[in-house]
C-alpha cells in the first residue's frame, strides 16, 4: 500500500483500511514518508509492516511540487522492490495524491502479474484549480495522469458518490470495477473521552478546527469569522483551537497576529490522533470552513466526520458532500461571508440544547448509516475479488 502525502500513523483512512485487511487475514505492507527523522526505516504498527523513507523538504510552487513527486516516486519504487523481495505481494494499492503511481503499478503487473487498486482520496485536477486558480497545461497534465491511473487500475475505490461519478464519467471506469468506501471513523475507536488538560481554562466555549492548513482550506476565512465573533460581536468568552499543519500554517499564524486574535486562537501544529481526540472531547463545536469550489463541493471532509464521532455539532460551508455526510448534525452557511459564518457559530453555541441534539444526530449517523463496519465489508470484498479468496464477510452482512 502506497501513501505519499501523509505518514501512516496520521492517515486515519489508510490505517482503518489496513486494519480491515489484517482482520480478514491479509498480510499488509505500507510504503510512506517518515513521520519524523527518528523513525526507523521499517517497523510494525497494528500488524502492518511500515516501510518509511525520508521525505523531501516541503515545496512551494508548481515546480517544487513536481520535484517532490519525483523524489517520492523513486524512493517508493525502491521500497516496493525491497518489500517484494522479503514478502511477495499480489496487489498494490496507491492512495492519491499524486496520480503518479500507475506507472509503478503497471511495471509490477508486467513483471509479476500484480493487481492494482486505486484509492482516490483527492481529485488532483480540481485541487490544482482550487490552489492556483487556472486550467493551464499543468491542469491538463493532471487530467492525463488521472486518466492513466483509472485505465491502469483493476479496481477504483472512491471516497464518496461524487468521486465515483467522476471515475465513471470522466475516467470511463466500468461500474463493475468501481466501489465507494467512505472515510468514516470506526465508532468503536473514535468517541468522546478524556479532555485535553487546560483546553477550556480561558473561555466558556471552545470551538475546534481539525485539518490541513492550506490555501484552499478556508482557514483564512475562519480567522476572519473569528475576528467578527470577537471584535464585532464582542464575544471574548469563545476560544478557538486550530489543529493541523500545512504549507500555509505560518502565513495563517501571522494573519492571526495581524488581526489581534492571539488571545483567542491557538494553533497546535501537527498533533497525533490521541491529542485530536482529547481536543474534540473538550470542544463545544467543530467547524468546516472550506469555501465553495468544484473540488470542495465534491469532497467529503474527514474533519466533519470526526466532529460527528465526538458528538459535536458542526458549522460548515454549504457543500454537497458535507450535507450528505452530516445531515441534521450541521448548521450550513451559504456563500463565503465570514460574518455569516461567525454568526452561525454563535447561534449554535448560544443554543446548547440544539447543539446537543445536533451532536447526538451526528454520532447516530457514524454508528449507523455511515458506520465503518459497512465500509470495511465493501473494501475487503474488493481484495477478495482480485485475489480469488473466499470473502471474509458474507453477503448477508453487507
Amino acid at each position: 500500500m502506497i501513501i505519499q502525502n501523509l505518514p501512516f500513523r496520521i492517515d486515519r483512512r489508510v490505517r482503518s483500511e489496513c486494519r480491515a485487511l489484517t482482520d480478514a487475514g491479509y498480510r499488509v505492507s505500507v510504503v510512506c514518508p517518515q513521520e519524523n527523522g527518528d523513525e526507523p526505516a521499517s517497523f510494525q504498527v497494528d500488524e502492518v509492516t511500515v516501510h518509511s523513507y525520508p521525505p523531501p523538504p516541503e515545496s512551494r510552487g508548481v515546480m517544487g511540487y513536481v520535484r517532490e513527486f519525483v523524489v517520492c516516486w523513486w524512493r517508493t519504487a525502491r521500497a516496493a522492490a525491497r518489500v517484494h523481495r522479503d514478502a511477495p505481494f499480489q496487489v498494490i494499492q496507491a492512495c492519491n495524491p499524486p496520480d503518479t503511481y500507475w506507472l509503478l503499478a503497471l511495471l509490477w503487473r508486467l513483471r509479476r502479474g500484480v493487481r492494482f487498486v486505486y484509492d482516490q482520496h483527492d481529485l488532483c485536477p480540481e485541487v490544482y484549480v482550487a490552489k492556483f486558480g487556472r486550467r493551464d497545461v499543468l491542469y491538463k497534465a493532471l487530467l492525463l495522469l488521472e486518466r492513466a491511473t483509472y485505465r491502469t487500475a483493476d479496481h477504483v475505490i472512491s471516497t464518496n458518490g461524487s468521486y465515483q461519478q467522476i471515475a465513471l464519467e470522466r475516467g470511463h471506469v466500468d461500474p463493475s470495477r468501481s466501489s465507494v468506501v467512505l472515510s468514516t471513523p470506526d465508532a468503536d475507536l473514535m468517541h468522546r473521552g478524556d479532555p485535553e488538560p487546560g483546553a477550556r481554562d480561558l473561555g466558556k466555549h471552545l470551538v475546534c478546527y481539525v485539518g490541513i492548513m492550506g490555501s484552499q482550506d478556508g482557514v483564512d476565512r475562519l480567522l476572519a469569522a473569528i475576528e467578527h465573533v470577537v471584535k464585532v460581536r464582542g464575544r471574548t468568552d469563545v476560544r478557538f483551537a486550530l489543529l493541523g499543519f500545512g504549507d500555509a500554517l505560518e502565513e495563517l499564524r501571522a494573519d492571526c497576529t495581524r488581526r489581534g486574535l492571539d488571545l483567542w486562537v491557538q494553533f497546535t501544529g501537527r498533533v497525533d490522533h490521541a491529542a485530536i481526540g482529547r481536543w474534540l472531547s473538550s470542544a463545544d463545536l467543530g467547524v468546516t470552513p472550506d469555501p465553495p469550489s468544484e473540488f470542495n463541493d465534491r469532497s467529503t471532509m474527514n474533519k466533519t466526520l470526526e466532529y460527528m464521532a465526538h458528538e459535536l455539532p458542526v458549522v460548515a460551508s454549504d457543500l454537497t458532500e458535507t450535507r450528505r455526510s452530516a445531515g441534521e448534525a450541521a448548521r450550513y452557511v451559504p456563500g463565503t461571508d465570514p460574518a455569516a459564518f461567525g454568526d452561525a457559530i454563535l447561534e449554535i453555541l448560544d443554543d446548547p440544547d440544539r447543539g446537543r441534539e445536533m451532536g447526538l444526530a451526528g454520532r447516530a449517523r457514524i454508528e449507523g448509516e455511515l458506520s465503518w463496519r459497512r465500509q470495511a465489508e465493501t473494501y475487503v470484498r474488493v481484495f477478495d475479488g482480485l485475489t480469488g479468496r473466499t470473502p471474509a464477510f458474507s453477503e448477508k452482512q453487507g
